[in-house]
């Protein structure tokens, strides 16, 4: 006996004109951050500015016991000058050990040990030096200026609170610029180049849209997840962005005429494979693997494997294998004539 033939919908594989909105997900960070340490070690003298407060570039956030900074330099001058005066003594014997040499008084001993008198007076008179430039940086950092205009988001540490150096003492945060940080699916890496328009929204302002630029191109895909990494930059002037926010990007309408279009029914989902059954002829299907892409109003977009006025099924596939016979109907039940390639009718209507 042959086989029962299993009842299945048909509909064809259609070319269409389609907008694709290219979107994606990502955040909003700021372009500007840095959590500031101590560079000397020391107690907390002062706090001149909190939590929100806003600051300029190269104002002082906070004090380290700058007094004690100021003792150090006051310390390392007096070293320095008597290090100057010992030096100067030393050239002052070295010319009388000299003129005596001359003569004939003094001897080769004595003048090779001012010689090296001379070279010490030297060294010490440039350590010296080094160590009075390393009290006046300590005390340049002892005052924690803020390295570039934003708020203080957070403090770390109080006065009175004695600090380490590395230690955090605040979190300073610039608002104006922000970056838009997102990724896109590889088969749309083409579609993005450095300065190109982008529309960000964000939920706490559904209705607006704001305009970035994109500044950041990754020069690579990620194997692990095939996306691309881009960054934007957009203006905040009215701070009313914050960073962290979830963001939506809008990358513009692509326009492609053509496309071959199927039912989203139509495609089954095994393991990694995108599958559909494709009518052939004699009455049977063929199991085709397929790559999709857009979906639109309940149709998905066949990037490869499906070509214009092929015959898929959307209904009945559900128990169907490779070769299986089918009987073709149409979507409202009625016999089907589909026809495969070559303009033959791959199944006669019944008397």
């Amino acid at each position: 006996l042959p086989d029962p033939a299993t009842p299945v919908v048909l509909v064809p594989v259609e070319l269409r004109d389609i907008e694709d909105h290219i979107e994606a997900s990502g955040q909003l960070l700021a372009q500007y951050a840095a959590q500031v340490a101590a560079e000397v070690p020391g107690r907390i003298t002062e706090i001149l500015l909190l939590e929100g407060d806003q600051a300029d570039a190269g104002a002082v956030v906070l004090e380290i016991d700058p007094e004690r900074r100021k003792l150090e330099v006051e310390d390392a001058r007096a070293r320095l000058l008597e290090a100057e005066a010992a030096l100067f003594e030393q050239k002052r014997e070295e010319k009388r050990i000299r003129e005596l040499y001359g003569k004939q008084v003094a001897s080769q001993a004595q003048l090779d040990r001012i010689e090296t008198e001379i070279k010490l007076a030297h060294a010490r008179f440039a350590a010296a030096r080094s160590h009075l430039g390393i009290a006046e940086r300590a005390l340049r950092d002892a005052s924690v200026s803020a390295p570039f205009a934003g708020l203080v988001a957070t403090r770390s540490v109080s006065v009175g609170e004695f600090v380490n150096v590395g230690q955090g003492l605040f979190e300073l945060v610039a608002l104006d610029p922000l970056e838009v940080e997102f990724s896109v699916a590889e088969k749309d890496s083409s579609r993005v180049a450095l300065g190109s328009e982008i529309g960000v929204r964000v939920a706490p302002f559904p209705d607006e849209s704001f305009r970035a630029e994109i500044t950041l191109v990754s020069p690579t895909i990620d194997p692990r997840t095939r996306t691309l990494r881009l960054k934007g930059v957009l203006a905040n002037r009215e701070e009313r962005l914050r960073p962290g926010l979830f963001a939506r990007v809008d990358l513009g309408v692509d326009r492609r005429s053509g496309v071959p279009m199927i039912p989203e029914e139509a495609v089954m989902y095994r393991a990694t494979e995108e599958v559909v059954f494709l009518f052939t002829d004699g009455d049977r299907v063929e199991r085709r693997i397929v790559e999709t892409g857009v979906h639109q109003g309940g149709a998905i977009e066949v990037v490869e494997g499906l070509k214009g006025g092929e015959f898929v099924v959307p209904r009945g596939h559900q128990d169907l294998i490779d070769g299986a016979l089918v009987a073709a109907r149409n979507p409202d039940g009625s016999q089907a004539t589909p026809q495969v390639a070559g303009g033959k009718p791959a199944t006669e209507p019944e008397e």
